[in-house]
């Protein structure tokens, strides 16, 4: 047979096979609970497109890691088969901090094997956990969440009951790389995620300018934190914790900022001399402190302070106590109250009317997270800035990294 008759047959094998590999799309979503209220979705045929061009462009990162453990089974070789759409969710009635996923297996034992590389402790009834991150096996799935709370409830909707509430991916995603969407009823809200060379960004609308040119005003700031937020922000806020306290308080304005500064803490303990009396001995330690203040607007001060005491948030000497960091104080006027750190105050920058959170990233921070891994240390000192702005019915949320030589896909 002439070779040339077989070039372009091939060509078109070829063509279909990438088609299939990178574009080919199943987009059913299997896994994702009926009482689910949100949803992240990520694109991961997209996101392997993303990384492969970004691989690409950057020749120092063909060799790969050089200091891989090599008693470490990779994510490849897991025994995991990779989803085209990750589903990712939260449960009606749950606490925020609650977010499951489910995947199906290939090969359990590779399962085992990868969760028992990567230092996975047994908790028993094939519940598996390494630091807030659980793990479970059942059958040809897994379950995997920041909790173990649900994994039962989860399991009896998704694996026993005979109803299954089989979503499609278009109704959470549209050509972004992932998706946020809430859930009530038959409404869905969907927020598009993007990753970008040094940022990712989160938003409802195709293009934010009217938010942008806010978030670079607030760069030529300095505090740790700064924020206002309107009634209908607060609200949107306060529910993810407590779903009553934004209307019960009545506030309907919310500006604060803060600063942190490393202190010395003074420790005073006792012990006995050899005639047995009582001596004072002091110790000091460094701690992160914040420095802070905050203005609530309220048409009913006297109501807001009322909730307030309440829930003793008051205590005798005035300090608010919701806020762990003390000492502070609290004020009321005729315009709201105010709650300020007395060691050492700092002053609210003017008002800009606008709704928005900057905070920024402080290298004191990282020595008040102790918890966290290596691996997560560094990606949070890798953050320049979260940046959160809302006008009218615009919403955006930008994760701003520091200028890197590779983009943020190469290096997280």
């Amino acid at each position: 047979m002439n070779k040339k008759k077989l070039i372009v047959p091939l060509i078109l094998l070829l063509a279909a096979a990438v088609w299939f590999v990178f574009f080919y799309k199943n987009k059913t979503l299997k896994f994702v609970p009926e009482n689910a209220d949100a949803v992240v979705l990520i694109d991961v045929k997209k996101l392997t497109r993303q990384y492969i061009s970004s691989l690409i462009t950057h020749p120092s990162r063909w060799s790969g890691s050089k200091t891989k453990d090599q008693k470490t089974v990779s994510l490849k070789d897991s025994g995991i088969r990779i989803p085209d759409f990750l589903q990712v969710f939260h449960l009606k009635n749950t606490r925020f901090s609650e977010w499951y996923t489910v995947l199906e297996l290939k090969n359990a034992e590779k399962f085992s094997a990868y969760l028992k590389s990567h230092q996975f402790v047994s908790k028993g009834e094939n519940i598996f956990q390494k630091d807030q991150i659980f793990v479970k096996i059942e059958g040809e799935y897994c379950m995997v969440g920041t909790s173990a709370l649900a994994f039962n409830k989860i399991s009896q909707q998704l694996f026993q009951s005979s109803e299954k509430n089989t979503l499609n991916a278009e109704q959470f995603i549209h050509n972004s790389l992932g998706s946020i969407s809430f859930i009530s009823g038959k409404s869905i809200q969907s927020f598009s995620i993007d990753l970008k060379k040094d940022e990712i960004e989160i938003k409802n609308t195709g293009n934010p300018q009217n938010l942008t040119s806010i978030d670079s005003k607030l760069q030529q700031k300095n505090f740790f934190l700064d924020a206002e937020l309107d009634a209908e922000n607060i609200r949107n806020y306060t529910s993810l914790f407590n779903k009553s306290i934004g209307d019960s308080s009545g506030i309907s304005y919310f500006k604060a900022a803060a600063d942190i500064e490393q202190v010395n803490d003074t420790i005073i303990s006792y012990e006995y001399d050899d005639n047995f009396n009582e001596v004072e001995k002091k110790t000091f330690q460094k701690i992160i402190q914040p420095n802070y203040v905050m203005d609530l607007q309220t048409a009913a001060p006297e109501k807001t302070w009322a909730y307030f005491q309440h829930k003793k948030w008051i205590n005798d000497q005035n300090q608010f106590t919701a806020i762990p960091f003390q000492p502070n104080r609290i004020d009321k006027s005729n315009e709201g109250i105010t709650v300020k750190s007395t060691r050492k105050p700092i002053s609210l920058s003017p008002k800009i009317k606008e709704n928005y959170i900057l905070i920024r990233n402080n290298p004191l921070l990282l020595n008040s997270l102790s918890s966290l891994s290596p691996a997560e240390k560094r990606i949070i000192s890798d953050v320049e800035y979260i940046y959160y702005g809302n006008k009218a019915r615009t919403y955006w949320l930008k994760i701003k990294a520091k200028k890197g030589t590779l983009p943020l896909i190469l290096r997280w």
